[in-house]
């Protein structure tokens, strides 16, 4: 009972706070997302599909609070609580293993320098994806999230999509370009070099939008690695007004251990004033000492409608194969709506 009361009692008091700091001056809103699919759902290599009713979809649902306050002098302090849950069971977090503020938990400042803040992070490279996919961020249904973030369909990627102990800095926008600098602390007695760093960049200039991410992992969620992963990630996206291109490629080592080469192309195509088709293929290389070269395929095809500005709907089909295995399909229906 008590594990279970205390998120609550912990948003509920937050909530009570947010509604005092309102009248002491401070700009603080609540918002989140709630989203949900039905559908059967297999990957290469299962015995079986599983029908299922699950959370998320393509965006995983969340509850967020923020909020600043002018400190004068070109000066602000900022915060975001941000918490992941599950709608179809109601409990809180992407699975038992996450803390209240899965999503984000950091304080910092503020100015026409940029801001620096501390805390638990969402991964830069993971937040360019809603721009370098047609999918978005979608842990269940886009291909390049999916082979880069996702341990059930390899995780190129080492780590969350989330980091804990970070420092960051981001700069101010300027000419179109917005860079962003992590450490992550890996809080590991008498060896300070046990920490990941991130050096990410995004350039928008009207339809065309880039990102170049650059990252060095040595502690897996709180795990130290024993050997470090480097990765890079590029890619980019252009609106056409009668469709939308993405592509991206990625690539992964680790000294003396597993390598992967990812290349991912996507599109999507207004057919309406709301409605979109989309379709996306992400393709891996993985490489290993004493193991035969293998491959993954993942490829998604969807359409989604807009049912107003804060919800929509949407049908996909996902096909997935590896190497060794035989191809599987999955096919869902899903619903969120934006608050």
């Amino acid at each position: 009972m008590y594990k279970t009361c205390l998120p609550m009692l912990a948003v509920a008091a937050l909530a009570g706070g947010a509604a005092i700091d309102a009248r002491a001056q401070s700009s603080i809103e609540v918002y989140g997302l709630v989203g949900a699919y039905a559908g059967k759902m297999q990957r290469s290599g299962d015995a079986a599909a599983v029908q299922q009713v699950n959370g998320g979809g393509l965006t995983t649902s969340f509850l967020g609070f923020r909020g600043k306050e002018d400190l004068g002098g070109d000066l602000k302090a900022i915060y975001a609580l941000e918490s992941f849950f599950r709608p179809d069971t109601g409990e809180q977090g992407r699975s038992a293993a996450d803390p209240l503020f899965s999503r984000n938990a950091w304080v910092g400042l503020e100015g026409s320098w940029g801001g620096l803040t501390l805390g638990r992070q969402t991964n830069p490279a993971y937040a360019a994806m809603t721009q370098l996919s047609p999918f978005g961020s979608s842990v269940v249904f886009s291909p390049l999230v999916l082979q880069t973030f996702v341990a059930t369909y390899g995780s190129n990627v080492l780590g969350d999509t989330v980091w804990n102990n970070v420092v960051q800095y981001t700069t101010p926008t300027v000419k179109g370009f917005r860079g962003t600098a992590q450490y992550g602390l890996g809080e590991v007695a008498g060896r300070a070099g046990v920490a990941n760093l991130g050096l990410h960049g995004v350039y928008t200039s009207g339809a065309f939008v880039a990102a170049l991410s650059a990252q060095r992992l040595r502690v897996n969620v709180l795990t130290p690695l024993a050997v470090e992963q480097n990765a890079v990630l590029g890619g980019a996206s252009y609106d056409f007004g009668a469709l939308k291109l993405y592509a991206n490629g990625s690539r992964t080592s680790i000294d003396r251990g597993r390598s992967t080469r990812t290349a991912d192309i996507g599109v999507s195509v207004p057919v309406s004033a709301a409605g979109t088709l989309m379709a996306e293929v992400a393709r891996s290389r993985i490489e290993a000492p004493g193991v035969a070269e293998a491959h993954r395929t993942t490829s998604s095809f969807g359409y989604g409608y807009r049912l107003s500005k804060r919800t929509d709907v949407y049908a996909i089909y996902s096909r997935d194969k590896r190497s060794g295995a035989a191809s599987a399909g999955s096919e869902a229906l899903g619903l969120r709506h934006v608050f």
